[in-house]
Protein backbone atom coordinates (compact mmCIF):
# COMPACT_ATOMS: atom_id res chain seq x y z
CA UNK A 1 0.00 0.00 0.00
CA UNK A 2 1.10 3.12 -1.10
CA UNK A 3 0.96 6.76 0.79
CA UNK A 4 -2.14 8.35 1.12
CA UNK A 5 -1.27 12.34 0.41
CA UNK A 6 -3.66 15.77 1.38
CA UNK A 7 -4.31 18.47 -1.01
CA UNK A 8 -1.15 20.27 -1.25
CA UNK A 9 1.53 17.52 0.15
CA UNK A 10 4.24 16.30 -1.63
CA UNK A 11 6.43 13.43 -1.43
CA UNK A 12 9.90 12.01 -3.45
CA UNK A 13 9.12 8.49 -5.36
CA UNK A 14 11.51 6.02 -4.10
CA UNK A 15 11.96 2.24 -5.11
CA UNK A 16 13.14 0.24 -2.62
CA UNK A 17 14.96 -2.30 -5.10
CA UNK A 18 16.43 0.71 -6.69
CA UNK A 19 16.33 3.44 -9.46
CA UNK A 20 12.59 4.18 -10.05
CA UNK A 21 12.06 4.85 -14.01
CA UNK A 22 8.70 3.54 -15.53
CA UNK A 23 5.25 4.81 -13.29
CA UNK A 24 1.71 4.53 -14.12
CA UNK A 25 -0.08 7.67 -13.33
CA UNK A 26 -3.71 6.17 -12.63
CA UNK A 27 -6.83 8.61 -12.75
CA UNK A 28 -10.40 7.32 -11.47
CA UNK A 29 -13.90 8.43 -10.76
CA UNK A 30 -17.18 7.87 -10.83
CA UNK A 31 -20.99 9.88 -11.60
CA UNK A 32 -22.17 11.19 -7.97
CA UNK A 33 -25.42 9.11 -8.38
CA UNK A 34 -26.81 5.83 -9.68
CA UNK A 35 -28.39 6.42 -13.65
CA UNK A 36 -26.79 9.88 -14.04
CA UNK A 37 -26.00 10.74 -17.66
CA UNK A 38 -22.41 9.44 -18.21
CA UNK A 39 -19.57 11.29 -17.73
CA UNK A 40 -16.29 11.37 -20.07
CA UNK A 41 -13.45 12.97 -17.95
CA UNK A 42 -10.34 13.71 -20.28
CA UNK A 43 -6.91 12.98 -18.30
CA UNK A 44 -3.80 14.10 -20.02
CA UNK A 45 -0.31 15.16 -18.88
CA UNK A 46 1.68 18.16 -20.32
CA UNK A 47 5.45 17.82 -19.90
CA UNK A 48 6.92 20.87 -19.00
CA UNK A 49 10.53 22.86 -18.85
CA UNK A 50 11.82 25.05 -16.56
CA UNK A 51 10.05 28.11 -17.73
CA UNK A 52 6.84 26.21 -16.69
CA UNK A 53 6.28 25.93 -20.52
CA UNK A 54 5.83 22.71 -22.85
CA UNK A 55 8.27 22.58 -25.11
CA UNK A 56 5.98 22.30 -28.04
CA UNK A 57 2.35 20.49 -28.54
CA UNK A 58 4.19 17.03 -29.17
CA UNK A 59 4.59 16.82 -24.95
CA UNK A 60 0.67 17.95 -24.51
CA UNK A 61 -0.46 14.04 -24.43
CA UNK A 62 -4.37 13.13 -24.28
CA UNK A 63 -7.26 11.78 -26.57
CA UNK A 64 -5.85 13.39 -29.60
CA UNK A 65 -2.14 12.95 -28.84
CA UNK A 66 -1.69 9.60 -27.29
CA UNK A 67 2.28 9.40 -27.13
CA UNK A 68 5.55 12.36 -26.95
CA UNK A 69 7.57 11.67 -29.68
CA UNK A 70 9.65 9.35 -28.30
CA UNK A 71 6.85 7.42 -26.05
CA UNK A 72 8.23 8.82 -22.90
CA UNK A 73 5.26 9.60 -22.30
CA UNK A 74 1.89 7.91 -23.32
CA UNK A 75 -2.07 7.46 -22.97
CA UNK A 76 -3.49 4.17 -22.60
CA UNK A 77 -6.72 5.28 -23.98
CA UNK A 78 -9.96 7.64 -23.66
CA UNK A 79 -12.59 6.08 -21.19
CA UNK A 80 -15.81 7.67 -22.46
CA UNK A 81 -18.09 6.74 -19.57
CA UNK A 82 -16.29 6.49 -16.36
CA UNK A 83 -17.49 3.18 -16.24
CA UNK A 84 -15.95 0.37 -14.22
CA UNK A 85 -14.17 -0.24 -11.58
CA UNK A 86 -10.36 0.80 -10.77
CA UNK A 87 -8.34 3.35 -13.15
CA UNK A 88 -10.72 4.74 -15.76
CA UNK A 89 -7.72 6.29 -17.69
CA UNK A 90 -4.01 5.71 -17.07
CA UNK A 91 -0.98 7.42 -18.63
CA UNK A 92 2.43 5.82 -18.85
CA UNK A 93 5.68 8.03 -17.89
CA UNK A 94 9.16 6.85 -18.71
CA UNK A 95 11.20 8.49 -16.18
CA UNK A 96 14.46 7.16 -17.46
CA UNK A 97 13.90 8.53 -20.72
CA UNK A 98 12.78 12.10 -20.21
CA UNK A 99 14.92 14.61 -21.51
CA UNK A 100 16.86 16.75 -18.59
CA UNK A 101 14.93 19.11 -20.04
CA UNK A 102 11.93 18.21 -18.86
CA UNK A 103 11.06 19.16 -14.94
CA UNK A 104 7.58 19.02 -14.23
CA UNK A 105 4.87 17.24 -15.42
CA UNK A 106 0.76 18.34 -15.14
CA UNK A 107 -1.62 15.96 -14.83
CA UNK A 108 -4.92 17.71 -16.19
CA UNK A 109 -8.25 16.41 -16.33
CA UNK A 110 -11.30 17.80 -17.75
CA UNK A 111 -15.07 17.05 -18.32
CA UNK A 112 -15.81 16.78 -21.93
CA UNK A 113 -18.73 19.29 -22.90
CA UNK A 114 -19.39 20.25 -19.54
CA UNK A 115 -20.88 23.28 -20.44
CA UNK A 116 -23.61 21.29 -22.79
CA UNK A 117 -24.05 18.38 -20.42
CA UNK A 118 -24.11 20.89 -17.14
CA UNK A 119 -21.68 18.58 -15.16
CA UNK A 120 -18.78 19.60 -12.73
CA UNK A 121 -16.58 18.24 -10.61
CA UNK A 122 -19.24 18.62 -8.24
CA UNK A 123 -21.36 15.63 -9.71
CA UNK A 124 -18.52 13.38 -9.82
CA UNK A 125 -17.05 11.17 -6.22
CA UNK A 126 -14.29 9.02 -5.42
CA UNK A 127 -11.94 11.01 -8.28
CA UNK A 128 -8.76 10.31 -7.73
CA UNK A 129 -5.31 9.91 -8.98
CA UNK A 130 -2.35 7.58 -8.15
CA UNK A 131 1.48 6.45 -9.06
CA UNK A 132 2.26 2.89 -9.65
CA UNK A 133 5.81 1.45 -10.15
CA UNK A 134 4.93 -0.21 -13.89
CA UNK A 135 7.09 -2.64 -13.39
CA UNK A 136 6.00 -4.39 -10.04
CA UNK A 137 2.43 -2.69 -9.98
CA UNK A 138 2.98 -1.79 -6.64
CA UNK A 139 0.95 1.68 -5.91
CA UNK A 140 3.60 4.48 -4.70
CA UNK A 141 1.52 7.19 -3.73
CA UNK A 142 -2.66 8.58 -4.00
CA UNK A 143 -4.38 11.29 -3.77
CA UNK A 144 -7.82 11.15 -3.63
CA UNK A 145 -9.63 14.41 -4.24
CA UNK A 146 -12.20 16.08 -2.30
CA UNK A 147 -15.48 16.88 -3.49
CA UNK A 148 -15.29 20.84 -3.10
CA UNK A 149 -14.79 21.99 -6.65
CA UNK A 150 -18.32 21.73 -6.91
CA UNK A 151 -18.78 24.28 -10.15
CA UNK A 152 -14.86 23.34 -11.78
CA UNK A 153 -15.50 21.85 -15.48
CA UNK A 154 -11.64 21.03 -15.09
CA UNK A 155 -8.89 20.47 -12.80
CA UNK A 156 -5.41 19.98 -12.24
CA UNK A 157 -4.97 16.37 -10.22
CA UNK A 158 -1.45 16.29 -9.15
CA UNK A 159 2.13 16.85 -10.98
CA UNK A 160 5.51 15.30 -11.15
CA UNK A 161 8.48 17.56 -10.23
CA UNK A 162 12.20 17.35 -10.89
CA UNK A 163 14.36 17.14 -8.21
CA UNK A 164 18.16 16.53 -6.85
CA UNK A 165 17.13 13.52 -4.95
CA UNK A 166 14.46 12.08 -8.25
CA UNK A 167 11.12 13.07 -8.81
CA UNK A 168 8.83 13.99 -6.33
CA UNK A 169 4.66 13.86 -6.82
CA UNK A 170 2.22 16.61 -5.43
CA UNK A 171 -1.15 16.82 -4.82
CA UNK A 172 -2.74 19.48 -6.43
CA UNK A 173 -6.62 19.26 -6.83
CA UNK A 174 -6.28 22.95 -8.19
CA UNK A 175 -9.83 23.09 -9.88
CA UNK A 176 -11.39 26.07 -12.45
CA UNK A 177 -14.08 26.32 -15.15
CA UNK A 178 -11.12 26.75 -18.30
CA UNK A 179 -11.52 23.66 -20.20
CA UNK A 180 -8.78 21.72 -21.77
CA UNK A 181 -7.78 24.11 -24.19
CA UNK A 182 -7.59 26.88 -21.89
CA UNK A 183 -5.10 24.76 -19.55
CA UNK A 184 -2.56 24.08 -22.34
CA UNK A 185 -2.69 27.75 -23.30
CA UNK A 186 -1.99 28.18 -19.97
CA UNK A 187 1.45 26.28 -20.50
CA UNK A 188 2.59 28.05 -23.79
CA UNK A 189 0.55 25.99 -26.11
CA UNK A 190 -0.99 26.88 -29.59
CA UNK A 191 -3.80 24.57 -29.41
Amino acid sequence: MGIDLAKGASTVLAETSGILTHITVGLGWDPNRPGAEEFDLDASAIALQANDRAPNRSYFVYYNNLSTPRGEIVHRGDNLTGAGSGDDEQIEVRLDLLSRAITRIVFPVSIHNAEFRRQSFGDVHEAYIRIVNADTGEELVRYDLTASAARDTSMLFGDLLRADDGWHFRALGEGGVRGLTEIARSYGLDV
